[in-house]
């Protein structure tokens, strides 16, 4: 098996390693010795019906939460136990579900908060604009349009957030998220809320993202149809548990999926891709990019993370 390969850039993408993780609060078990490995490269869903446990994984991954068992792995680096800031700092970027942009910002002032903690010139050379800040401000913004014009945000570049459209919105998080310089890319819900028309555009921009970057994506997403027509591998939870881990077509004919989502009562489908409501979900745009997608140039190497907290 592949643990780890080359993005465009040349930087090493690894396995990400899910060993047996369990989180308590309190008496309850909000996951329990969950344990899935994500692929270099690949695009990666989790998906459960509601309170199965897959914000909880999203927040132990970014680090907002830390396990209470086990053991998160990003190639040969521990995840367990870094902060959010830490774990960024490794390439691991995150888009969050609720918008969390600053709404009276313009969309490249948002974007150049994704890129603050790749900076190097301090506080003070950045206070007084010393030539070395100055440059460096140029190279971020320079990347930063570069990411926009990938996302197809350039022509809002200068407008504040808050006025823009939900799926704009939406794609400006994705777009920040880019500019962090991932190696992976977390996704909590990115269709949530979004028209037809609006989860096709970002169907194809997840697609593209990997195409272009080589980076690895994992999703949570209830949007069956995206998830089924984009997605390598697919895990599925269920109060807290691990009750599938395969490919799309495994996961849709699982019996204890399809219990976990209609009920005890249902039945196994028999035939390839069908359910027993009726036929497959809808499929997702072809995993081909666009062919009028910009091209995103390569990234530069992640920075390196601080040192593991005793």
């Amino acid at each position: 098996m592949t643990t780890q390969r080359q993005a465009r850039d040349g930087v090493d993408v690894p396995e990400l390693a899910v060993r047996d993780v369990t989180v308590r609060f309190a008496g309850i078990k909000a996951l329990d010795r969950v344990s899935f490995t994500v692929a270099p490269g690949a695009i990666h869903a989790i998906i459960g019906p509601n309170g199965a446990g897959k914000s909880t994984c999203f927040n132990v991954l970014s680090g907002v939460y830390r396990a209470t068992e086990g053991s998160v792995q990003f190639g040969d680096q521990e995840l367990t136990g870094l902060r959010p800031h830490q774990i960024a700092g490794l390439g691991v970027a995150r888009a969050f579900q609720n918008i969390a942009l600053s709404a009276v910002q313009s969309v490249e002032e948002n974007l150049m908060l994704g890129r603050h903690h790749l900076t190097k010139t301090g506080f003070l050379a950045g206070g007084l604009q010393l030539p070395q800040a100055r440059r460096e401000d140029r190279r971020h913004r320079a990347r930063a349009r570069e990411i926009a014009e990938f996302l197809d945000l350039t022509d809002k570049l200068d407008i504040p957030v808050g006025v823009l459209s939900y799926g704009d919105q939406k794609r400006v998080e994705v777009a920040r998220a880019l500019c962090t310089e991932p190696r992976l890319l977390l996704l909590d819900e990115p269709v949530a809320g979004m028209n037809a028309d609006e989860t096709r555009r970002m169907a194809v921009l997840i697609i593209e993202i990997r195409a272009a970057l080589g980076i690895t994506v994992v999703l949570v997403e209830h949007d069956m149809g995206l998830v089924m027509g984009i997605a390598d591998r697919v895990t599925v939870l269920d109060f807290g548990r691990l009750i599938a881990d395969g490919t799309p077509a495994q996961v849709q004919a699982d019996a204890e999926v399809i219990r976990a989502y209609l009920g005890e009562a249902a039945e196994v489908p028999t035939e390839p891709g069908a359910t027993p409501s009726g036929p497959a979900p809808a499929p997702a745009p072809s995993r081909a990019a666009s062919p009028g997608a910009t091209p995103l140039p390569a990234l530069p190497p992640a920075a390196s993370h601080p040192e593991k907290p005793s």
